[in-house]
């Protein structure tokens, strides 16, 4: 049986809410910052980037895969994180490696995820919708799982305490406004037990 501290924790949560309408978010997120940031949510896209304005468009632009929400928080967090200088890059530069990393990249992907991942998990939980950990290397070396769930569940936590980045800050405030999830930060909502049951 479960003691009355973690039942009253279990209680506490949010219900999980359907993922949000893709059409619903690309419109919150152009709201909020297509005038100050010239940059655009865009679905549909066969596998995520983010494109920084050109001669053929003239605005920067967050591309997620399909119709899938969780893409679109993933590649957000990523641009909430992004210096002003990286969001000039495809891809903010950043290095990555594909899928089939062994071990030893497994562990760099890994440490340089947790950060993003975090603030997607923060995203997820104002949108109302369950996160989990995604290590993007299902034809390679699997990593140690507990040990990145452990390092998000940090990163979470240290967000909780120290605050958001401004656009971040910005969005997961409007994000929890519009679907209804969780809008307090509190580091006891993002411990390590939760990624381990199956997602926060």
């Amino acid at each position: 049986m479960a003691n009355s501290a973690t039942a009253s924790a279990r209680a506490a949560e949010p219900v999980p809410r359907p993922s949000p309408d893709c059409d619903a978010l690309c419109a919150l997120f152009d709201e909020l910052f297509l005038a100050s940031e010239n940059t655009r949510l865009v679905k549909g896209g066969d596998e995520p980037v983010y494109l920084p304005a050109n001669a053929e468009c003239p605005e920067h632009r967050i591309v997620f895969r399909l119709d899938y929400a969780p893409s679109a928080l993933h590649e957000i967090a990523h641009w909430c994180i992004a210096g002003a200088q990286r969001r000039l890059l495809p891809d903010y530069g950043y290095w990555y490696s594909p899928d089939g990393r062994d071990a030893a990249t497994q562990r760099e992907f890994e440490r340089l995820e947790a950060r993003p991942q975090a603030l997607e998990w923060l995203l997820n939980e104002a949108c109302g919708m369950r996160f989990r950990p995604s290590i993007d290397n299902l034809d390679g070396a699997a990593g140690d799982t507990r040990a990145f769930a452990a390092a998000i569940a940090r990163e979470a936590a240290a967000y909780c305490i120290n605050g958001l980045p401004p656009r971040a800050a910005r969005l997961h405030a409007a994000l929890a406004a519009r679907f209804g999830g969780r809008a307090v930060l509190r580091p006891g909502d993002y411990a390590l037990q939760r990624l381990l049951e199956g997602g926060g």
